[in-house]
């Protein structure tokens, strides 16, 4: 099943629409019992501990996953200022850390950068669709064999349309999901990357990214 344990049972918004975007699942747990009593037939694929909350009792789950006889990794901690400090004091109780004010697109980074270094990426890092291909490892689009220069926003636009064929969207959950909940910019910043697109896809294939009226977008109405 690919879940992460994540610790406390209250996580981020942003961190549980991290796992999902890249497929994983997760369960919450509150204390060190909870970790074999709740864990998966298959095992847990990694593990995010936030020792924000409960510093101590975070660290104490950490140790219990080192000890396990079957190794669990990546173990992600979330950290703040006090902890960032001293982490070299506790190197060896996890893999990677994020910054409890990391923002979405760095959260995301740094848990797929540290899934695939234990070589345990679930996805593939090719999406396509007709005549579009995207390379999520080199963030290279090429469309009818011609590479496409987009900005890294207007390559993450193009990479959830296309990770979501068919489906409506509307601009406010594009903001959402493409920028991220701390970005406050409008409805507008949509609409002009969408145009962007548009004009670098091409004439021939600036259909892939249909306007529906009064809603949002969609990508791949067009049948190849």
């Amino acid at each position: 099943m690919n879940t992460f344990l994540c610790f406390p049972e209250t996580i981020s918004a942003d961190l549980e629409k991290v796992l999902s975007e890249l497929g994983y699942e997760f369960q919450k747990i509150s204390d060190l019992q909870a970790i074999n009593v709740l864990e998966p037939r298959d095992g847990w694929f990694g593990a995010i501990i936030d020792t924000c909350v409960n510093e101590q009792k975070a660290i104490d789950i950490c140790r219990e996953l080192r000890n396990r006889d079957t190794k669990i990794a990546p173990v992600i901690l979330i950290v703040q200022g006090g902890l960032i400090a001293r982490l070299d004091t506790l190197n060896d109780l996890f893999d990677e850390f994020i910054a409890q004010d990391a923002q979405f697109q760095e959260i995301k980074f740094r848990i797929r950068s540290s899934v695939k270094k234990f070589g345990r990426d679930i996805q593939s890092p090719i999406i396509s669709y007709g005549p579009l291909a995207l390379n999520t490892e080199t963030y290279q689009a090429i469309v009818g064999g011609r590479h496409l220069d987009l900005t890294f926003m207007e390559y993450e636009l193009l990479r959830f349309l296309a990770s979501n064929p068919g489906k409506v969207f509307t601009r406010d959950t594009l903001l959402t999901r493409v920028w991220g909940y701390e970005y406050f910019g409008g409805a507008r910043t949509v609409d002009v990357h969408i145009r962007r697109l548009r004009a670098k896809l091409g004439e021939e294939h600036a259909g892939l990214i249909e306007t529906v009226r009064s809603v949002g977008y969609r990508f791949g109405r067009i049948h190849w």
